[in-house]
């Protein structure tokens, strides 16, 4: 029999608008043995059933509800019919004749908390972020290979939230013969992503509308391409028409990928330039000797960790903001990005404007971006929305 979670008196409003977090400040008692990542029943203080959901002792985020239903218990038909729903979603939203990289599980989005399935072409990437998700690892790889015949499963566990969880970090793969280097097409541009090492799962599916965006904007631009990674913002850019792009980054590696993809899908080499450096000292740089681009886009890393960081983190992206202002040429455009779940729309919007105001310059905000359709948001778990994007036109 399942331990039972009992919840302090009024603690289970969340959960009755089927919120799948519940906090440790909300919990009175723990009837029952219970180990982490075992499936537990959550009460209300009146006895009152309200969900089964994994215990994670070592979080502050205490129990992460699987269901809602009294009625559905966790096991392989449960995975499979989680699974197999975020599956149809996909086929709805991505055009899969020029796409075959995607988002496939939106982990708490798509009902299961703390999982992560990216697809790349012949290969799906598991991050299984959660006790929960940790404990239920064998389950999840029995339906996927049930779902996706024939494709390879690689695990890519190695994210700091686990040590939160009580977890170590897990690479490798989960299958047999599983490639650690993928050809995918989004969009139908090619662009080779590094199971093993690439950020996140290997890339940065979320911003595929986004590129899309930069490429409607680019013709005729002469594009300054910051935090570029692997180039996919210069070749969407390129696809649009840009005259020429300038990929910046910190990683020689990132950007020697970056130039793979030029030749693959056979851009000339003198249509990018790549720099290596730190992009606030080169912007700088770039202010200091008046250079200025037709079209600046900024895709930062996630600069907000916590809530205690948010104040420092807004500094940073005013900084960027103005910086990147500063190298947009007058009536060119800044296309610039937040993925910090934790900094509200607002908040990135008033940056934006007092990076202008700090520049000396005006800007109007044409279009405001967001995740791609794969990264869905559920209702009741508005955590599931984290990347802002605003493309603005600078005077």
């Amino acid at each position: 029999m399942s331990a039972k979670i009992i919840l302090q008196p009024e603690r289970e409003k969340s959960l009755k608008r089927h919120h799948p977090w519940v906090f440790a400040s909300a919990i009175a008692s723990v009837e029952g043995r219970c180990r982490s990542g075992d499936t537990v029943e959550v009460v209300s203080s009146d006895g009152s059933w309200l969900g089964r959901g994994a215990y994670s002792p070592d979080s502050q985020i205490r129990v992460r509800i699987w269901t809602f239903d009294e009625h559905e218990p966790v096991d392989n038909a449960f995975f499979m019919r989680r699974i197999e729903e975020a599956i149809l979603l996909r086929r709805t939203v991505i055009d899969l004749a020029s796409t075959n990289a995607y988002r496939l599980v939106a982990a708490e989005s798509d009902g299961l908390p703390g999982v992560t399935i990216d697809l790349y072409n012949t290969v799906a990437v598991l991050q299984l972020l959660s006790a929960g998700a940790d404990k239920q690892r064998s389950k999840i790889v029995w339906a996927l290979q049930k779902l996706l015949p024939g494709i390879g499963l690689y695990e890519r566990s190695d994210v700091d939230v686990r040590k939160k969880e009580g977890l170590e970090q897990i690479t490798g793969p989960l299958t047999d013969e599983v490639p650690t280097q993928v050809e995918i097409k989004e969009n139908d541009i090619r662009m080779l992503i590094d199971i093993e090492h690439g950020h996140k799962t290997g890339f940065y599916l979320d911003q595929r509308d986004s590129r899309a965006r930069a490429a409607h904007y680019a013709r005729g631009r002469e594009v300054l391409n910051c935090f570029s990674y692997t180039g996919t913002f210069a070749c969407y850019a390129l696809k649009g028409g840009a005259s020429h792009v300038t990929n910046v980054d910190v990683s020689e590696p990132a950007l020697a990928l970056a130039r793979q993809h030029l030749t693959l899908n056979n851009y000339e080499a003198d249509k990018a330039s790549m720099v290596k450096g730190d992009v606030f000292e080169v912007l700088r740089h770039y202010h200091q000797n008046q250079t200025q681009f037709d079209m600046v886009i900024l895709d930062p890393p996630k600069f907000v960790d916590s809530k205690a960081s948010l104040n420092k983190a807004a500094r940073g992206y005013k900084d960027i903001n103005m910086y990147g202002i500063h190298a947009v040429k007058p009536g060119g455009l800044l296309l610039t990005f937040s993925c910090s779940g934790l900094m509200p729309s607002d908040l990135f919007n008033k940056i934006v404007a007092d990076a202008a105001l700090d520049a000396g310059r005006r800007v109007k905000i044409i279009e405001r971006l967001s995740q791609a359709p794969d990264h869905p948001v559920s209702s009741t778990y508005p955590e599931g929305y984290y990347l802002k994007g605003l493309i603005c036109q600078v005077y």
